[in-house]
C-alpha cells in the first residue's frame, strides 16, 4: 500500500492536519497531493490559526460541509494562490487535535475470540456480555501522541505463570494494536444521550491508531478492573484526520449482529466501513487487517459511550480496538499473529514474537473513494526505545 502516494490525497479526500514551517506557529492545513494547503492563508479564518483542529471541529457539521465545498470548488477552478500551497516536504506535522478524553473499544469479534482462546482455552472465547454491548475501557488522553513520536518501553509489574510473586522491570511482551480512531467534533451535555443517528453530525473524522500494549503488565493487572498501566504509557495516532464526509463510498453494512442489539444500539443503516489496513514491522508488511469485518460500528460505540449520560466533548477520541479478520495474515496484534509467542513470524529473515528495542512499526490504510479512486489515511509510525528502568 503506497501510504504516501499523492494520488491517495486528491480532492475527494482532503484530510485535515496541523503543521508548522521552520519552527513557526502551528496552524491548520489540508493535504492535497504532495502539498499542504494553508487554510489560515486561504480563508483568513482565525479557526485555522490554531495549534489544533478543535476550534474548527466545534463549529459544527454545517461548517465542515461548507469549508469542504469551498475547498473543492477552489481546487476545481484552480483558484488556490501559490502562497497557500506548501510542499509536504517542507512542513513538520504536529498533533492534529487536543484530546479531551480517550476511550478504547474491543469491537472485533475475531480479535476478541482469538484472545479468549489464548487466555481462556477451556472456556467460551467470548464473555457473555460481548455480543450485547461494545466493550471498552477509558484510557489516558495525556499519552496520546502523534505519529513518529518515539515510544519508550514501559516498566511495571509482571508475574510469570510459574512464579509465586510478581517482579518489576521492563515489559518483555511489548505489542501493537492496529486500530481506527474516531474524533468527536461536537459533543453532548451531561445527562444527554447521543443516538446512533447522531454519529455523522457529531464525529468529525477518523485517524489511524496504534494502541501500544505491554501484554505482560496487562495480564497481571487487568483482573478485575481491566487495562491500566499496560496500555496507558502511549497511544499513537496519524497526523491526518480524514473527514467522515470523505468516506461515503467506504460505508458498508456490518457483517451481521446476532442477537439483535438493544434498541439504543440499533441503526437504520449500518456504519460499517470498508477500510484496508497494513501493518509493517521494520519495513516488512506482516498483516493486512480489514476494518470491514468489525462487529460493532462506530455509531454504536458513540451511542453506548453516552447512553448513561456521560458527556462527549470536542476532541474526544475513541478507538475501535484491534482490527482483525478471520485469516492469520489479517490479525492486527502481534499476540494474535504469533499466537501468544508460540508461533513466531519471520521479519527480515529473523523469527520474531514481540517488539525489541529499535523496532519500528508503521500502520497505513486506504478506503474506496468516488469514481474508483482510493482515499489515503497516511501512516502512524513509532519506534521503540529502551526502558528507563533497564
Amino acid at each position: 500500500m503506497p501510504a504516501d502516494d499523492a494520488a491517495l490525497f486528491g480532492p475527494e479526500n482532503l484530510p485535515y492536519g496541523v503543521f508548522s514551517v521552520d519552527g513557526g506557529a502551528p496552524r491548520v492545513g489540508v493535504r492535497l497531493g504532495d502539498e499542504v494547503i494553508d487554510l489560515a492563508q486561504l480563508f483568513g479564518d482565525p479557526r485555522f490559526e490554531q495549534p489544533s483542529l478543535n476550534a474548527f471541529m466545534a463549529s459544527g457539521y454545517e461548517s465542515w460541509v461548507e469549508v469542504r465545498r469551498q475547498l473543492q470548488e477552489r481546487i476545481t477552478e484552480q483558484a488556490l494562490p501559490a502562497e497557500t500551497r506548501i510542499p509536504l516536504s517542507e512542513v513538520t506535522l504536529q498533533m492534529p487535535i487536543e484530546v479531551a478524553d480517550y476511550v478504547d473499544f474491543y469491537a472485533s469479534e475475531h480479535h476478541a475470540s482469538n484472545l479468549g482462546r489464548l487466555f481462556r482455552p477451556d472456556a467460551e472465547p467470548l464473555l457473555p456480555n460481548w455480543k450485547h454491548l461494545p466493550v471498552g475501557y477509558h484510557g489516558r488522553s495525556g499519552t496520546v501522541v502523534v505519529s513518529d513520536t518515539d515510544i519508550r518501553r514501559p516498566c511495571g509489574q509482571r508475574k510469570a505463570p510459574d512464579a509465586s510473586e510478581p517482579t518489576f522491570g521492563p515489559s518483555t511482551r511489548l505489542d501493537i494494536e492496529a486500530e481506527l480512531g474516531f474524533v468527536v467534533g461536537t459533543g453532548s451535555r451531561l445527562g444527554e444521550q447521543l443516538t446512533t443517528a447522531d454519529f455523522e453530525r457529531s464525529v468529525f473524522g477518523c485517524v489511524l491508531v496504534n494502541d501500544w500494549s505491554a501484554r505482560d503488565i496487562q495480564a497481571w493487572e487487568y483482573v478485575p478492573l481491566g487495562p491500566h498501566l499496560g496500555k496507558s504509557f502511549a497511544t499513537s495516532i496519524s497526523p491526518w484526520v480524514v473527514p467522515l464526509l470523505a468516506l461515503t463510498e467506504a460505508r458498508r453494512e456490518l457483517p451481521g449482529q446476532d442477537p439483535t442489539p438493544l434498541p439504543y444500539l440499533r441503526e437504520e443503516r449500518g456504519w460499517g466501513l470498508d477500510i484496508e489496513l497494513e501493518v509493517a514491522w521494520n519495513g516488512q508488511v506482516v498483516s493486512r487487517p480489514p476494518y470491514g469485518e468489525m462487529y460493532w460500528s462506530p455509531a454504536q460505540m458513540l451511542a453506548h459511550m453516552t447512553v448513561n449520560g456521560a458527556t462527549a466533548r470536542t476532541g474526544d477520541l475513541y478507538a475501535s480496538g484491534t482490527i482483525s479478520g478471520p485469516e492469520k495474515e489479517q490479525r492486527g496484534a502481534f499476540i494474535e499473529l504469533t499466537w501468544g509467542g508460540k508461533e513466531p513470524v519471520t521479519v527480515n529473515g529473523e523469527e520474531r514474537t514481540f517488539l525489541l528495542d529499535g523496532d519500528q512499526v508503521a500502520i497505513s490504510a486506504t478506503a474506496p473513494g468516488p469514481h474508483g479512486s482510493r482515499i489515503g489515511f497516511g501512516e502512524v509510525r513509532g519506534q521503540i526505545l529502551p526502558a528507563p528502568c533497564a
